[in-house]
């Protein structure tokens, strides 16, 4: 795969910085590949996605940073230049329910999903046989019910000791803390079906066959303190009807889910996910 630099920028729109930066990159011999460019016309702030070659620019990472720090100050930006040889630390969570990890782990040996992956964590044995075989560090951290602050305690460290970059909820079955949810907004990614709110609790499946749905989905999404509410990365939907029986629905289900997370997972790996209050602008 062809190594890149990715440049995303949002900021306050404006005349000129579409022409600001294209010249930036022009000055240093850089040969574009993608671009993307977005204004909300509601907020009246601008989003931009270039990917450019890196054999094309004669400086490394740091420098090009530097010097375009100047043309980020001068329009306001928040931005980020990342290098596509440098794989982002991906940690994964789970629980029992295998569907969502068996399938990132298959797309991260087959090569589909760019990123290393350092260490599952689990409140559960089960999966152990399974992700050791990938030659992935497997730590079970068990819940006590009466005083789960000693497993996110045991999280938050495993975490750290790992440096991850971007933490996947691969179907865990647990409610993180505001705490570590506030350690890495944007950086934590969570899967769920997309019955919420009509169908909570327990056997969500069972509630929508009895209501007779016609759509099963899946909604990924950045976690924060707020439990289900995070800004939306990516969504799909599969059709049922009256055939269908509540074992069809949790194996339809669990494919939509597991496709959602891939994608919204790869979206963010490759840096084309920009958070703007609540919701997402992703340039896919």
């Amino acid at each position: 795969m062809e190594r890149t630099y990715r440049l995303v920028i949002s900021c306050p729109d404006q005349v000129g910085i579409v022409a600001a930066v294209s010249d930036f990159i022009a000055r240093l011999g850089g040969w574009i590949t993608e671009a993307h460019h977005y204004t909300d016309p509601g907020s009246q702030w601008f989003f931009m996605r270039y990917v450019v070659r890196a054999d094309s620019i004669a400086f490394d990472l740091e420098s090009v940073r530097a010097r375009f720090a100047p043309t980020a100050e001068t329009f306001g930006m928040h931005w980020l230049i990342n290098d596509s040889g440098i794989k982002p630390r991906v940690v994964l969570l789970a629980s029992k329910q295998a569907h969502c990890l068996s399938d990132l782990l298959y797309r991260w040996r087959s090569r589909e999903l760019d990123c290393e992956i350092p260490a599952v964590l689990s409140n559960h044995e089960d999966l152990r046989g399974y992700v050791e075989w990938h030659g992935i560090a497997y730590h079970h951290l068990a819940v006590d019910p009466s005083d789960k602050a000693k497993h996110f305690a045991a999280v938050k460290e495993r975490i750290a000791e790992a440096r991850a970059d971007v933490i996947v909820l691969a179907r865990y079955m647990q409610i993180l803390p505001a705490e570590l949810c506030a350690l890495y907004p944007a950086r934590i990614i969570n899967i769920h079906h997309s019955f919420l709110p009509s169908f909570v609790g327990a056997k969500p499946y069972h509630q929508a066959s009895e209501r007779g749905v016609k759509l099963i989905g899946a909604t990924c999404h950045y976690v924060t303190r707020e439990l289900d509410a995070g800004p939306i990365i990516e969504q799909d939907v599969v059709r049922v009807n009256h055939h269908n029986s509540v074992e069809d629905m949790v194996r339809l289900g669990r494919d939509v889910e597991k496709m959602v997370l891939a994608r919204g997972l790869r979206y963010h790996l490759e840096d084309r996910v920009l958070v703007h209050g609540n919701k997402t602008i992703v340039f896919a």
